[in-house]
């Protein structure tokens, strides 16, 4: 099982840094533009580990701005981003989150923390293995995979 865990000590600085470097390089070796805008929404979407909504990133980019972003615009970057395997966007809280790998096609599994909101997206062999046999046993193409579990952190779980 492989995942980066939000909960250790480290510099969360360097998780943006090394977020938007993996973009820049990814959208360039796929000759795609990362947009300033593309790249600012991918950058504020970095800002912790918790999911965040559409609407609070629109509110961030047009906080002091004379033009503000209209929701479409910042809709058009998410989807983009999402297509590129930057950003997973988590369906039971309608919001995103930044991808730990998005140099590699893969499926994820998501633990959301129902009280601090910090999500941790991880990856285990055994997880895919058992999705694959149960689909292949019905006959089913899994077009895209994405698990969502909520609960207490380990953190909020002995607060």
């Amino acid at each position: 099982m492989s995942c980066f865990n939000p909960y250790t000590e480290h510099n969360h600085q360097h998780c943006i840094k090394d977020a938007l470097n993996q973009a820049r390089v990814l959208c360039r070796n796929r000759n795609i533009r990362l947009t300033p805008l593309r790249e600012r929404v991918l950058e504020l979407i970095w800002q912790s580990h918790c999911p965040v909504g559409a609407y609070e990133i629109l509110a961030e980019l047009t906080q002091g701005e004379s033009k503000p972003a209209q929701p479409p615009t910042v809709y058009r970057a998410l989807d983009f981003l999402r297509e590129q395997g930057l950003v997973h966007r988590l369906s039971s809280i309608n919001a995103y989150i930044g991808c730990s790998h998005p140099n590699r096609p893969h499926s994820s599994c998501f633990l959301i923390c129902t009280r601090c909101r910090t999500t941790m997206e991880i990856e285990d062999p055994a997880i895919n293995q058992s999705l694959k046999a149960c689909t292949d046993e019905h006959g089913f193409t899994i077009s895209d995979t994405s698990i969502e579990l909520a609960g207490l952190c380990t953190n909020c779980k002995t607060n």
